[in-house]
């Protein structure tokens, strides 16, 4: 039950439509052969009963893959609405920040992942889908196709011929036979004989052309896909404020950056050059940067730590990151993106006596890092409760901060002093000072700030571009191959003495009956009909080849 027995003695799967070898139909239909897969079996048309028969047809179904393509254009599209996570502040909370900006369609939006939606499980599921369609419908018809094409036969069955587009049936002599073989021979075409029979083939490589985009494509999602795998793809923001050392992200901890110093010049309309000095002029002075620079030290973990334990750090390189001239090492590349200038630092308070005015300290509080007691002598503590970086009040109205950024500094203190040994607890922000009942003795005045410069790095590590190009150069081949050139053949037989010549090529009939005229000049043999032509023109239309 699963081969089809022909006149010929050749084996067919079910549902090949005419035989691979002879051609002779199994359906006694009238018309044209149809000839795009070569009437293969295809088994999304023949096995039908089980679930992975059920998943095969659906995924190999082009209809399924145009609509996965349109699904996932309209999701692209959607995501270009509001920004990307990566393109908002950074100190912000993606959250907060897509309801604040947008409103209800920005927590909406958020909530379904469009903001970061190049690396949502969903949109990668729709790739993948994409990809399996492709895979699918690929082999659901290159593989049938490749037997078939492979098993022709050069003799064919009259009735296979007398169903092709181009056809036609004459008494010639057998030197304008030779003739013709000759003139197909010196166009390039295969030629192949069988009792007499031809067989002329040229461009059968132009029909896996389809078959190449599919498989570039499929390298290019693979690509994509990579991305997801750790260590294939970083794309990370460090943040490092002068003097600061922090680890790469994405290096697994192996390297670490020392921000030495940030350098912002702009241009002065005292000394630049005087190309610029019209749009100073416009402007303003201190206004048209000129550099933003990164004096940094890349550092390798020297030894394997132990965790909590303080790597030590072998000095690699001194470099300054520029914009457009990044630091590279290894398989990444840090670039310079973003900067903040006077950001909080450190901040000194004294413990002081709200009656007499008198202060004990100062105490200074590192904000990066601050300690949980400070000892002011004589007597003075000031235990630190809590310590809110970038201080608001949430939807409780409690206290809480938005980032670890210490935009806005706020701190709950606990004050002992001799007077007050059980303590006196108050919140101290900028232009704040708040006391739970008001009754305190002391209070936390403010008694200077520190800033310093910070510089926002682009680390970034892609080993997934190669897998893409590759893919991209595939595709492109495929392209080429199945839009420069198509697959013809010519059949030539000795049917009740009477020669019989039949044509058919998978697209460009216009240019392929053009070659037919030329490869029949100098013989007696006339030019086939066109059998699409005919009937379009008995119906009263015209066809595209008779154009």
């Amino acid at each position: 039950m699963e081969y089809v027995t022909c006149e010929c003695g050749h084996l067919n799967p079910v549902g090949t439509s005419f035989c691979e070898n002879c051609g002779k139909p199994f359906m006694q239909d009238e018309g044209l052969l149809d000839m795009k897969y070569e009437g293969s079996a295809r088994r999304s048309k023949i096995q039908t009963k089980t679930m992975v028969d059920r998943i095969w047809i659906f995924f190999s179904s082009v209809k399924v893959g145009v609509w996965l393509i349109i699904i996932t254009l309209l999701a692209a599209a959607i995501g270009t609405i509001f920004p990307q996570q990566m393109y908002i502040p950074p100190t912000a909370v993606p959250s907060e920040f897509y309801a604040n900006q947008y409103g209800v369609l920005g927590k909406i939006y958020y909530a379904l992942g469009f903001h970061n939606l190049y690396s949502s499980w969903w949109f990668m599921l729709l790739i993948a889908s994409i990809g399996i369609s492709l895979v699918i419908a690929s082999l659901d018809r290159v593989i049938p196709l490749y037997k078939a094409l492979t098993k022709q036969g050069v003799t064919r069955h009259p009735s296979f011929l007398i169903r092709q587009r181009l056809f036609n049936k004459a008494n010639v002599s057998i030197e304008d036979i030779h003739r013709l073989r000759e003139n197909m021979e010196r166009r390039h075409y295969r030629i192949r004989m069988e009792n007499r029979n031809i067989l002329a083939e040229k461009g059968r490589f132009s029909r896996w052309g389809p078959y190449v985009n599919h498989l570039g494509i499929i390298i290019f999602l693979i690509g994509i896909m990579l991305r997801l795998v750790p260590g294939m793809y970083v794309d990370e923001l460090l943040w490092l404020r002068e003097g600061e050392t922090k680890e790469i992200p994405g290096t697994n901890g192996q390297y670490y950056l020392k921000n030495e110093s940030f350098i912002k010049e702009v241009y002065n309309n005292q000394k630049d050059d005087k190309v610029f000095q019209s749009a100073i002029n416009r402007v303003g002075n201190d206004m048209i940067p000129k550099n933003f620079q990164t004096n940094a030290v890349l550092y390798k973990v020297k030894n394997q730590t132990v965790a909590g334990e303080q790597p030590q750090l072998e000095k690699i390189e001194n470099y300054s990151i520029h914009v457009n001239d990044p630091l590279k090492f290894g398989d990444y590349s840090l670039y310079q993106v973003d900067y903040k200038e006077g950001e909080f630092s450190k901040m000194s308070f004294n413990i002081e006596n709200k009656d007499t005015k008198q202060k004990w300290g100062p105490f200074e509080v590192d904000l990066a890092n601050p300690k949980e007691s400070y000892d002011l002598g004589n007597g003075y503590y000031a235990e630190l409760l809590s310590y809110f970086p970038d201080f608001y009040l949430d939807e409780q109205g409690k206290p809480n901060t938005k980032t670890k950024i210490p935009n806005n500094p706020a701190f709950v203190f606990k004050m002992k002093t001799p007077e007050t040994p059980n303590g006196e607890v108050s919140f101290v922000g900028i232009k704040q000072n708040i006391e739970t009942d008001g009754k305190n003795l002391y209070k936390i005045s403010f008694a200077g700030m520190k800033v310093r410069n910070a510089t926002a790095l682009t680390v970034r590590k892609d080993l997934t571009l190669w897998v893409d190009a590759l893919g991209g150069l595939i595709f492109m081949i495929g392209v080429t191959q199945g839009m420069y050139w198509n697959h013809r053949r010519i059949w030539i037989q000795r049917v009740n003495d009477e020669w019989w010549f039949a044509g058919y090529t998978n697209k460009n009939w216009f240019g392929f009956k053009n070659e037919y005229k030329k490869l029949i000049e100098g013989t007696s043999i006339e030019d086939m009909n066109d059998q699409v032509w005919q009937k379009e023109t008995k119906g009263g239309g015209q066809s595209d080849g008779a154009k």
